[in-house]
């Protein structure tokens, strides 16, 4: 009996002096210790933000897309002046650059590993490349029906993928040779619109004629498609989770989307505006909130963030009214950058941690 009792008060005692060395282990002691390593800090249950407006200079002003490029310059496309734009935060300075093609019509905007920023001539059948010194350079669309490139985005190879809307593909440049390879999705007039890459940087893109994902194998090209609940369902934008989930907005439904590609499960949950709410432009931040516009109305476009472990929702008023935000970017402090469209302006979001008030 004294045997037993003094083995169960040594074990006891072992595993006492255990947990106190997990407490203390710092990262390079976890492994020794045997610590589980400690859960991925909590969405913050409540934020604030300020969200500041710069009128860009363009005739008219229009910006469509914002881009955070490597060096934090912000840049956006100036859609009905025919322009692309480069913002600097630091400065508060604004440069233009005409483009060569008249009525190109600037959509979509991205940068690349070198700094190089891409845009698409969604009017007139090509993408643009401006370089470092300002050199614009034009690439041509291969196939006449592919009137109308929409949004891009690079993977780490330096290959672009691309949606073309209303031609109904979606396809690749390589920068290195120029040449445009064209896919068209299994569903007719699907209208591929965001795209996005995962970890794995398999490309996501959302159809915005159907209710209905898609996604290309980088290396084949076989685009699978991933249908939404609701037949009615329109996905407009699109982002990517930290666990390669896909978040979108239902524009036509005023809901906010949650796709998990390996199950193909859906989630909706109905936006605060209602089913006129027309969710738009759309990101999710570090922390794993997702945020987003409501541009039902366009001269009071609402923020909304959305945090995925509470199934909570937060929303600010745009100051100017927005005029209908068509996309957002995140800068490298975790700021928003959105692209008021009607009123001209771009826009940063702080986002700031609201203090506990315990």
């Amino acid at each position: 009996m004294r045997l037993t009792a003094f083995k169960s008060a040594a074990l006891l005692l072992a595993a006492v002096a255990l947990a106190t060395a997990s407490s203390i282990a710092g990262p390079a002691e976890a492994g020794r210790y045997g610590r589980i390593p400690a859960a991925a800090p909590s969405i913050p249950a409540t934020v604030d933000v300020q969200i500041d407006e710069w009128m860009t200079p363009s005739k008219p002003p229009y910006p469509h897309d914002p881009a955070v490029a490597p060096d934090g310059s912000i840049w956006y496309t100036g859609q009905r002046a025919n322009v692309v734009g480069r913002f600097d935060p630091a400065t508060q300075q604004f440069k233009e650059y005409p483009l060569p093609t008249p009525n190109s019509g600037p959509h979509g905007i991205t940068p690349d590993k070198d700094g190089n920023m891409w845009y698409s001539g969604n009017s007139a059948a090509l993408i643009g490349k401006i370089d470092k010194a300002g050199k614009i350079t034009e690439y041509k669309m291969p196939n006449p029906k592919a009137v109308d490139p929409h949004t891009m985005v690079f993977n780490s190879q330096g290959l672009m993928f691309f949606t073309v809307q209303a031609g109904n593909f979606v396809g690749t440049l390589d920068p290195k040779s120029g040449k445009i390879t064209l896919v068209s999705p299994p569903t007719a007039n699907a209208r591929p619109y965001g795209i996005v890459l995962n970890s794995k940087e398999v490309p996501f893109f959302d159809e915005f004629n159907a209710p209905k994902i898609g996604s290309i194998d980088p290396k084949t090209l076989k685009i699978t498609e991933y249908p939404l609940p609701d037949k009615e369902a329109r996905p407009r934008r699109i982002a990517v989770a930290k666990d390669d989930t896909i978040w979108y907005g239902d524009y036509a439904r005023g809901f906010l989307g949650h796709l998990d590609p390996k199950t193909g499960k859906v989630e909706e949950f109905k936006s605060p505006g209602g089913e006129d709410s027309k969710p738009y432009a759309i990101a999710v931040t570090a922390d794993g909130a997702v945020w987003y516009c409501e541009t039902g109305d366009d001269t009071h476009n609402v923020l909304v963030r959305f945090n995925p472990e509470t199934k909570k929702m937060q929303t600010w008023p745009i100051p100017s009214g927005g005029g209908t935000v068509r996309n957002m970017d995140i800068d490298k402090s975790g700021n928003l950058w959105l692209a008021e469209s009607g009123v001209g302006k771009l826009a940063r979001v702080t986002i700031k941690t609201v203090s506990s008030t315990r």
